[in-house]
């Protein structure tokens, strides 16, 4: 659906929800619902909650379907072989994209379906006779997942139109960046103020939206409009609240043993089959060829392995080279794919290799689609309070929770990746994201990273980065016009 406010509200009433476990995920749908019929009663109220979840696991949530915030960086290319989907996600390469480009409004389109399932709950809700307490519970599930939503949209486009009622006006002009981010933190109040801690979480409710998943977005969001003041004090509540650390195995943090563990603040589950209850997000970026994991996009750049110190083990939990076996399985990789590709010089540019951060066990291509992307980690967590700490002028605060990272990656061995004593702001600042970029590789956070520090058109210019253009994306052109024109598009993008 690529309108914005052409809804049919019967369709969000049949989707699924979210979490690992079965009672979550597997709910049958509800029939012929509409406006009028639904939601009546308590458990319908469930049912319209269950429904916001299922957004995240759509495929095009995932950037419209492919990693493309990641090729976009220095972290990896396009991958797969080299004319799979060239002319549609090969642009995102070397920034060479439109404003029809491959899957901007896919994207769009999914993340408003989730707010429009999102404002069925918050505003017809209320009026249930039913508990209080699962009423407020509901309630902010799905405040927390609308601002989820907006988030994208509003790091993605910036200003967008703002849709926060089951029946909006049938055109709608973009609201304001700020108006955005002012309903995101009214939301991800609500939210903090009436989610659960995870710790009081049944296991079949793993997935769903917790306190601490509210208060680290709501982190994440002061950081991207420069609040360090407030991005220290919620990550400090998460840090301090217990509920979280850091898995022993670094592996484990995305991987099958730390499946809503210790470190998942917030994580999509999945079954390892396709359709509804599967998530094709790693199927997307599993090895192509022997073994057949899936289409091999999203590989990471000579770049990325070439940054990480000495003996860091992230490195090899981040890539899977040719060769290396993984779980009794021989990676062979894909035949129509070069092993290498060499510049005029004999350097290495680009070389077959993969994601390890989706591989799941298993010996056929479904089983990655059980894989449970990480949104949240607690390691994400931690780096933004030592963040918001340096630039907070707390430098010997900012450094405990820099090297807590440090110190889970080396796994004890103390010969490598030393604690770090830099204390001046600004070396501080780039050593700070130098770390998010070798703990979060690949996880989607490296532009994103380098937009909001100013650092996009340095490090990104010899990609193809234009400063003043590409701190944002194009609004997709299906937008702009089934909008008629009410939609304005982004700066040097008409």
């Amino acid at each position: 659906m690529k309108a914005l406010i052409k809804f049919t509200i019967a369709s969000v009433l049949l989707i699924l929800p979210l979490a690992g476990c079965s009672d979550f995920l597997q709910k049958n749908p509800q029939g012929e619902l509409t406006q009028e019929v639904f939601p009546q009663t308590a458990s319908d109220a469930m049912l319209a909650t269950n429904a916001v979840y299922s957004s995240i696991r759509d495929w095009f949530y995932n950037a419209g379907g492919y990693p493309i915030l990641d090729i976009m960086s220095d972290d990896s290319h396009k991958g797969s072989n080299p004319n799979d989907q060239l002319t549609t996600v090969g642009p995102y390469d070397s920034y060479k994209f439109t404003v029809t480009g491959d899957g901007l409004d896919r994207w769009w389109s999914t993340l408003y379906e989730g707010i429009k399932r999102a404002n069925v709950v918050i505003e017809k809700v209320p009026s249930i006779v039913m508990d209080e307490s699962v009423r407020a519970q509901c309630i902010a599930e799905a405040k927390f997942l609308r601002a989820v939503y907006y988030f994208d949209l509003v790091r993605t486009w910036g200003g967008v139109p703002k849709v926060i009622t089951v029946t909006p006006p049938l055109q709608l002009a973009r609201s304001t960046k700020e108006e955005i981010y002012q309903l995101i933190i009214e939301d991800l109040g609500y939210a903090i103020d009436n989610l659960p801690e995870k710790s009081s979480q049944e296991m079949k409710d793993h997935g769903r939206a917790t306190k601490g998943a509210a208060k680290s977005l709501r982190t994440k969001v002061a950081l991207f409009q420069n609040d360090f003041p407030g991005a220290e004090q919620y990550a400090l509540e998460v840090i301090r609240s217990g509920e979280y650390d850091l898995e022993p195995v670094f592996a484990d943090a995305n991987g099958k043993n730390g499946e809503h563990g210790i470190e998942s603040v917030f994580e999509v589950g999945a079954m390892e089959v396709e359709g509804t209850f599967g998530d094709q997000y790693a199927n997307t970026q599993g090895v192509r060829g022997t073994p057949n994991r899936g289409w091999g996009f999203n590989r990471p750049s000579e770049d990325l392995r070439n940054s990480f110190e000495p003996g860091d083990p992230r490195l090899d939990a981040t890539i899977i080279d040719l060769g290396e076996t993984l779980d009794g399985i021989k990676i062979m990789g894909d035949g129509t794919t070069p092993d290498f590709l060499y510049d005029a010089d004999g350097k290495i540019i680009e070389r077959e290799c993969y994601n390890q951060k989706v591989w799941m066990p298993g010996n056929n291509t479904i089983t990655q689609f059980g894989h449970n992307r990480r949104i949240i980690r607690y390691a994400d967590v931690l780096l933004m309070a030592a963040e918001a700490l340096n630039e907070n002028n707390k430098p010997g605060d900012a450094l405990v929770y820099l090297n807590k990272v440090r110190q889970r990656a080396r796994e004890g061995n103390p010969a490598i990746l030393p604690d770090i004593t830099e204390t001046g702001k600004d070396n501080l600042r780039n050593i700070i994201l130098n770390e998010r970029r070798h703990e979060l590789a690949l996880e989607g956070h490296r532009f994103w990273d380098l937009v909001r520090t100013g650092k996009a058109a340095t490090v990104f210019g010899p990609l193809g980065f234009v400063a003043g253009k590409h701190e944002l994306l194009p609004i997709p052109q299906t937008e702009i016009d089934i909008s008629q024109g009410i939609l304005v598009q982004n700066p040097n993008w008409n």
